[in-house]
């Protein structure tokens, strides 16, 4: 079992109700969304308004990272790195490009298993295409935690480093400043200068935000099997990358209390036992116990 552990670097003053109601007030209106990518991602994580921007894994866990003023993660944060890569191997597999092999006879736990490359079919994002073409092309093929490990660089194999996903964020970044969430920027610290990304389409993070909020209060079903995959997936890496909290900051306490309630229900679940069930996505649990084994 894991219990639910909060690090201070993740820790994020929340607001009062009337803070809240006056940064309502602040926010710009009439803004237009942009259209969808609708690419060719499968049925069931094809939910939301259809006016929504669309938006990776990936990136709704490192805009839930992102500061809005400062255009930057904390630079305490160091999960969001394995988290992102996480996040890869999991919208390869809801896009049905990756899965897991077969468990066989001996029934193999899931990271034993090793990942398998069920469709090359180019995604149209180039993050995706290059880690589903370094597993494509990887004989003997390799496990969740392995590619977690490669596609991040922490590997002490010199012959493996070739298998690092370079720049990540900031790639993922540049790809939100295009679809218009986010804006670019160059910020001076001291000694030297950084590129910063601060937020420019309030709505569209205040969407996600809201969200993830209510998938664990409102819209809350006690059964991950009837939730969204792609909505299960996105509380488990944003917990993993240590951004979830800022996505709960804004709540009242008692709603706080009880959202942070629901997440720990959900990490206690016993991945081997829930990628058995019926409709599940085994990659997406191997991910899961990858991160809280």
């Amino acid at each position: 079992m894991t219990s639910l552990t909060v690090r201070s670097s993740g820790l994020v003053q929340r607001r009062t109700e009337a803070s809240r109601n006056a940064a309502d007030k602040d926010r710009p209106s009439g803004q237009e969304d942009l259209e969808p990518r609708r690419g060719d991602e499968v049925d069931d994580d094809d939910t939301g308004d259809s006016k929504e921007t669309r938006l990776t894994l990936m990136e709704e866990v490192l805009l839930l990272g992102l500061k809005d003023r400062e255009g930057y993660t904390s630079f305490w944060n160091d999960c969001i790195s394995s988290g992102l890569r996480g996040c890869m191997l999991i919208e390869l597999a809801l896009r049905g490009r990756l899965q897991l092999e077969a468990c066989g006879m001996r029934r193999k736990g899931l990271l034993a298993r090793k990942v398998i490359c069920k469709s090359d079919a180019p995604t149209g994002d180039v993050l995706l295409d290059e880690a589903l073409k370094h597993i494509k092309d990887t004989q003997p093929p390799e496990t969740v935690q392995s590619w977690i490990e490669l596609l991040s660089g922490e590997t002490w194999n010199p012959l493996k480093l070739h298998y690092q996903l370079r720049n990540v964020r900031e790639r993922l970044a540049k790809n939100l400043v295009e679809k218009g969430v986010l804006t670019t920027e160059k910020q001076n610290f001291l000694l030297f200068d950084m590129t910063t990304h601060p937020l420019t389409n309030n709505n569209i993070k205040q969407r996600l935000i809201k969200k993830v909020q209510e998938a664990v209060l409102d819209k809350w079903v006690n059964d991950p099997h009837r939730m969204d995959k792609r909505l299960l997936a996105l509380i488990f890496l944003a917990h993993s990358s240590d951004v979830l909290e800022n996505a709960f900051a804004p709540l009242l306490d008692d709603q706080y209390d009880l959202a942070m309630k629901r997440v720990r229900q959900l990490l206690e679940l016993e991945p081997e036992g829930e990628s058995m069930k019926a409709n599940t996505n085994e990659l997406l649990w191997a991910v899961v116990a990858a991160f809280t084994k």
